[in-house]
């Protein structure tokens, strides 16, 4: 553990994602890199790759790369938009709705169990999740830190 902020926030990410990632693999086979494109998607649909690309803060290639395999998987459809040139629109099936519908609130029940350990004792979930959705919107708002 470090005593600095930034690598203690990278290492609490990099362990959630890791059990989530595990959660998901076992109980819904899908990974977590997958589920959470798919439920990003959820918000966002019908959108197009780019739109997916930038709320994932990934490249338009990347999430290119990754959708015919969502497609495959029967999660996600495509279409391409008329008179947008080469504009493709991504929506969830109902499978991956119902995955995301389920999935979702079973990780964010197991995080939030996290502040009933002894050791999390004082922690206020609701607030924290403010506290950080403040900072994130601040740093969306003024851009990379100076």
């Amino acid at each position: 553990m470090s005593d600095k902020i930034t690598f203690t926030l990278h290492e609490l990410i990099a362990e959630i994602d890791a059990h989530a990632d595990h959660i998901l693999r076992a109980r819904y086979g899908v990974t977590g890199s997958q589920f959470i494109a798919l439920a990003v998607l959820a918000d966002e649909e019908p959108t197009d790759i780019t739109t997916l690309a930038h709320c994932l803060g990934v490249t338009k290639a990347a999430v290119s790369k990754r959708v015919p395999s969502l497609v495959e998987a029967g999660w996600v459809t495509t279409r391409s938009e008329p008179g947008q040139g080469r504009r493709v629109i991504l929506e969830l099936t109902a499978t991956a709705r119902e995955l995301v519908a389920k999935a979702g609130p079973e990780l964010d029940a197991r995080f939030a169990d996290l502040v009933s350990h002894p050791d999390a004792a004082g922690i206020d979930l609701s607030v924290l999740n403010e506290q950080l959705a403040v900072l994130t919107r601040i740093l969306r708002q003024n851009g990379p830190l100076s």
